[in-house]
């Protein structure tokens, strides 16, 4: 799948970019609750998740009273 045949949003995450969507797709991660079972590191080794995505992922999470797995 091509980023371009990506969605700009999934689910309830924030927009985070498409490649960084992609790999969360691929993963089979549609959620903040399912991101939340998840270490920022886990993320980050995906290709197409950087920094500024967890960032955005981060403050998601607390929006929604989440928070990432192991804090």
């Amino acid at each position: 799948m091509s980023t371009r045949d990506t969605p700009a949003r999934i689910g309830d995450l924030p927009p985070i970019g498409r490649p960084a969507n992609s790999a969360l797709l691929a993963a089979g991660i549609t959620t903040l609750a399912q991101v939340a079972t998840h270490r920022p590191a886990e993320l980050l080794a995906m290709h197409g998740v950087g920094p500024k995505a967890i960032r955005l992922l981060s403050e998601a999470l607390a929006d929604h009273g989440l928070a990432w797995a192991g804090e």
